[in-house]
Parts: C-alpha cells; structure tokens; sequence
C-alpha cells in the first residue's frame, strides 16, 4: 500500500456519497445483502449479540446499515478524514459505532477486543500491493477474531476484468446530467496493478466542477485471496458472487481456523 491510498481517501471523504446515486439507499441496500450472507454462516438468534469491525470503514456505509440492523459495530479505516465523517454520518442516521483510526495491516496493536465478525468492504484489500501486505493484513485480521469468527471481504471481479483490462468505466449519470462520474484506469506493464483517476464532475451554480483522485490498486484474483487466506490460518472458504447475491461486487467469506488458538 502505498501514500497515494491514503491521500485518495482522505480528499475524496467529502464528496464519497456522491459515487452512488443514492447514498442512503446504498448504506440499506447493502446491508440487507451482507445480513443475508452472514446469516447463511453465522446464524444466531439475535443479532445484538454479534460484535463486528468493519477495518476498512471509509464515510460508513456497510457499518452504519449494519449497525441499524442490530450488529454491534466497531469501524476503523486507514483515513482520518473519512473516520470523522463517518462519526457524524452514524450520529445522523441514529446509530452507536465504536470509531478508530487504523491500518488493516496493524489491527493486532491499534484495535482493542476480539470480534465474531471483521469486514472488509469496497475494494479495500487489493491496495495491497504486494504479498507480503496481503499476509500481514489476513494475519491481523485474523488475530482479530473469535474463535470459529468470520471474515468478509468484498473486491472486484478481476477474475473478469484482467481478461478485459478496463481502460475506463462506463460514466455514470445523477441528478438529469448535473452529476457525472466515472474512472480512467492505467494498467501496469505487467498487467496486475493498475492506478485509477477517479472523476467526478458537477454542475454547482451554473458552473461545472471537475474533481480527480487518482491511487493505485491490485487486480487481486480470487485464487490469489484463497492462497493466503489458507496461509493465514483461515478455513471454509467461500465466494458468493453477485448474480446470487445481488451485492455489487464478489464476496468472500472465511472462518478463522480453531486450531490457530
């Protein structure tokens, strides 16, 4: 992982719920589609009793829907900027969350308590550019969790899109076209990272804004994340893809292996 990460998150925090065409119905959707999957692998009785940390937060949305669904919630993310925000958003939206500041890489020393679930949603992990960040984030993480404890993480599909090699994304239209946002990416020569240039151009008094962020990311395939999740001492390893979801991106869930206590 590299500064331009947290950079690109700390400049995009303000403007971040304009990627959706609506934020809020987002923070709901996706919440439904993650309280699906964990209760297909954790079912319990209530959900009050289930303590998740959401290690990759950004302005809140998985946690904030999660929490409204009763999941004890403690989020962290690499962004201060995006931590303050999300504070504000769940105090708007009703909800108690337990806010830090933290590194996926060093969860063991920044994070306080073991967890039944930790999250990692939105494209988070494959910042990490190499194998040995990937290691140390998974080891972290599962340092984090209970006993039999679940991990989630959601990436892009890029077990489709490095046959594809996306130069740039469709541009997305809000607001009857004051709102237009869409993403450049420049491939690498070796065609397993890549930087992306995020847009996002508005219309405000009359007058069009344009606001670029750029960072760079790994096409992480999911043989790759099933390599290291078994090196990490995670078991039970399973894809939920979106067209049995419904979730906007792959899903992959894993158990922390018992006899790693």
């Amino acid at each position: 992982m590299n500064d331009s990460v947290l950079k690109f998150y700390d400049e995009l925090a303000e403007d971040y719920h304009l990627i959706f065409v609506d934020w809020n119905q987002a923070i709901s959707s996706q919440a439904e589609v993650l309280d699906r999957v964990i209760q297909s692998k954790l079912p319990v009785a209530t959900t009050q009793n289930i303590s998740l940390l959401d290690c990759s937060c950004g302005i809140g949305t998985q946690a904030i829907g999660l929490a409204k669904y009763g999941y004890n919630v403690s989020a962290t993310d690499i962004s201060p900027v995006s931590v303050k925000r999300a504070e504000k958003e769940a105090v708007t939206h009703g909800v108690n969350i337990n806010f830090g500041v933290a590194d996926f890489r060093s969860l063991d020393k920044d994070v306080s308590g073991l967890f039944d679930i930790v999250l990692s949603a939105d494209n988070a992990i494959p910042h990490l550019l190499t194998d040995g960040d990937l290691t140390k984030a998974f080891q972290n993480i599962q340092v984090k969790l209970n006993p039999n404890g679940l991990l989630i993480v959601t990436i892009r599909d890029y077990d489709a899109l490095v046959q594809e090699k996306l130069t740039i994304t469709q541009p997305r239209v809000f607001d009857e076209g004051k709102r237009i946002v869409f993403q450049v990416w420049d491939w690498a020569d070796d065609g397993k990272t890549y930087t992306i240039n995020h847009y996002i151009m508005q219309e405000v008094n009359g007058k069009w804004v344009t606001k670029h962020n750029k960072t760079e990311y790994r096409a992480l395939l999911r043989e790759d994340i099933n390599k290291v999740l078994g090196e990490t001492g995670f078991t039970d390893i399973e894809w939920h893809l979106p067209a049995n979801t419904g979730y906007y991106q792959p899903i992959v869930t894993a158990r922390k292996n018992v006899e790693q206590q």
